[in-house]
């Protein structure tokens, strides 16, 4: 059995990107769109002798639960959620506000776009994305005391203030396994099939499960494994083991949750509104999502019953892309094939 963890790793600093706090170019576009909005809003007020709305804003999405990934196109994807100063309830119709917004950036970019979720200003270079912000707006007063996200689009069926916890998501997965090392191969893990998903699905449209549903069904379902060495005592990560124990979890949760006869992977979000994060995708999206898993854990166990570890790699880059690492024979002529192990996998 080959040693695969140290191209496992390899591909995880490859693959992985850093939160905006440490991402200087990502941190600026978003600081120049947030500088950009207050001083719009208060010149829009004061023209209409009205008192400036107020916001603060914060990271939300995968840079700050730490798993976020370079984007195979070059598209990068900034979340930031903006809690208004305002009630709910002063504003029954949520557009209005996230017309604000709309209003504010609509000529800051080329391409500014209202959706269902959020507000979005591209960034674009020969017409093509290179960065997006995704501005999600939120009523910090109501008379429950909770957050709430304005979805909706102007004159829609479909308007709402919907109740969210965005910061407490954020701090369950950050939090998710009490000793760190724990808490870096599950975030390894999420990222390897994050880049698994964007190398064979389609970016267009809903069919490729979406990353957050990734990362909750991990949430959920995924074990640590740090097996223990028979002689040394000593312990070690096996990225490889952890992502084929997901992997199989991931398949063996397909139900029939509709008694249609079609088998759905139903995951739900730990935070309100507690709804299923893969609503979005069809019944054939979801035989397309687990076909894909059955050929991606096939291909997982063949490479961990390879005794070559570049044969392994081989097998592993048709799944993950080129950034997945292939050793040279050379490289790993002197490896033992065959550790002394005990396994001692964490239960999530």
């Amino acid at each position: 059995m080959a040693k695969l963890q140290k191209q496992f790793v390899q591909f995880h600093e490859t693959i992985k990107l850093n939160n905006l706090d440490e991402n200087k170019t990502l941190r600026d576009k978003r600081d120049i769109v947030l500088e950009k909005l207050r001083e719009r809003l208060k010149k829009f007020f004061q023209e209409k002798d009205e008192p400036t709305p107020t916001f603060e804003p914060f990271n939300q999405g995968s840079y700050a639960m730490g798993t976020g990934i370079q984007p195979l196109g070059g598209d990068y994807d900034i979340d930031v959620g903006l809690k208004f100063n305002i009630s709910k309830e002063d504003y029954p119709d949520p557009t209005e506000v996230k017309q604000w917004v709309y209003d504010a950036l609509s000529t800051h970019t080329q391409r500014v776009e209202f959706r269902k979720p959020c507000i979005t200003i591209f960034y674009q270079r020969h017409n093509e994305p290179i960065y997006h912000v995704d501005l999600a707006i939120y009523s910090e007063y109501s008379y429950d005391s909770s957050l709430y996200i304005a979805k909706g689009k102007p004159n829609s069926d479909e308007r709402i203030w919907e109740a969210s916890e965005p910061k407490k998501l954020i701090e369950l997965v950050k939090n998710r396994f009490d000793d760190p090392e724990d808490g870096k191969q599950f975030r390894r893990v999420i990222r390897y099939l994050k880049r698994w998903k964007d190398v064979k699905f389609s970016s267009d449209g809903n069919g490729a499960p979406i990353g957050i549903g990734i990362t909750i069904a991990a949430y959920h379902w995924l074990n640590v494994s740090k097996p223990v060495d028979y002689f040394s005592g000593k312990t070690t990560y096996d990225d490889l083991t952890a992502m084929q124990n997901f992997v199989n979890a991931l398949i063996g949760n397909f139900r029939d949750i509709y008694n249609s006869n079609e088998l759905r992977l139903h995951v739900e979000l730990p935070v309100a509104p507690y709804c299923d994060v893969f609503e979005k995708m069809t019944d054939n999206h979801m035989l397309s999502f687990k076909r894909k898993l059955e050929s991606l854990l096939s291909i997982l166990n063949e490479a961990q019953a390879e005794a070559e570890p570049s044969e392994a790699c081989q097998k592993l880059q048709q799944q993950f892309g080129d950034d997945f690492p292939i050793p040279t024979k050379a490289e790993t002529a002197f490896i033992s094939s065959a550790p002394a192990i005990v396994s001692s996998s964490s239960s999530a």
